[in-house]
């Protein structure tokens, strides 16, 4: 789950500044936690809590009003209806990772990445983003092949990942849909070599930074294994104490996992 929230911050500063590379400052003054991050602890914290995660998302929501919602999320965070909105969004991807590490089956990981998804992002692209990252991060963390998480991704949700970050890189702009950033995101986990190698690549596409880092440092992390302990250090100072705390609850409850 750090990898996830590490990627959030480490891509804020680049959102409304794209870059075309991978040579940039991991970290500036100005590299902030935003709404992944705060989205992504509600789901620990549900899932720790036995908590519905439409209340979880909500509540968390509310109490960082400023992290920079989309404008629908964030009217479905401040009204009353708990009816989802029919979201094709990646807001229901950036936020999935507690819940690849918190269950055992891929076919529970899978049910309940849906059951997230869907409060919300109840569109079918909405939830098939969820569903990939969450099956990705589940199989890397299974210690499963990149060649064997392509093709399972490929082949369960139609995603084309046989396209390079050089191919995708020239012509790729801001794309907040699932389908226009998530299979981007999943691409730069695949060519990686490292955690910190992922989030630079996710970042390079200069698209939306800050979401694209977050699901490839969620996907990075399991599969590499650790982050690198002078970048988790930058990114735990960067945390409130309540995130922080579930984050540490998170770790805890799910020792060797995150």
């Amino acid at each position: 789950m750090l990898g996830a929230i590490g990627g959030d911050i480490i891509g804020s500063y680049f959102e409304i500044r794209p870059v075309k590379t991978t040579d940039f400052p991991l970290f500036t003054k100005y590299s902030v936690f935003t709404d992944d991050t705060v989205l992504t602890v509600a789901i620990a914290h549900a899932i720790l809590r036995g908590e519905p995660y439409a209340t979880a998302l909500k509540r968390f929501g509310r109490q960082y009003p400023q992290a920079g919602y989309g404008g629908t999320f964030y009217n479905w965070m401040l009204s009353d209806s708990y009816n989802p909105y029919h979201s094709w969004g990646n807001g229901s991807a950036m936020r999935v990772s507690p819940v690849a590490w918190a269950f055992e089956s891929f076919e529970k990981t899978l049910d309940e990445a849906r059951q997230s998804a869907e409060v919300t992002h109840n569109h079918p692209e909405g939830i098939k983003g969820a569903l990939a990252v969450a099956a990705a991060i589940f199989m890397a963390r299974s210690g499963e092949a990149k060649t064997l998480i392509r093709e399972v991704i490929s082949r369960a949700y139609g995603y084309d990942l046989n396209r390079t970050l050089d191919e995708i890189r020239p012509t790729y702009h801001f794309d907040v849909a699932c389908q226009g950033s998530v299979p981007e995101s999943i691409i730069a986990f695949l060519e990686s070599d490292s955690y910190e190698d992922a989030v630079r690549k996710a970042v390079s596409l200069g698209g939306d930074s800050d979401t694209m880092a977050c699901i490839a440092g969620a996907i990075a992390e399991a599969f590499y294994g650790e982050i690198p302990a002078e970048i988790a250090r930058e990114i735990r100072s960067r945390l409130p104490s309540d995130l922080l705390d579930i984050v540490d609850e998170f770790e805890e409850k799910f020792p060797g996992r995150c």
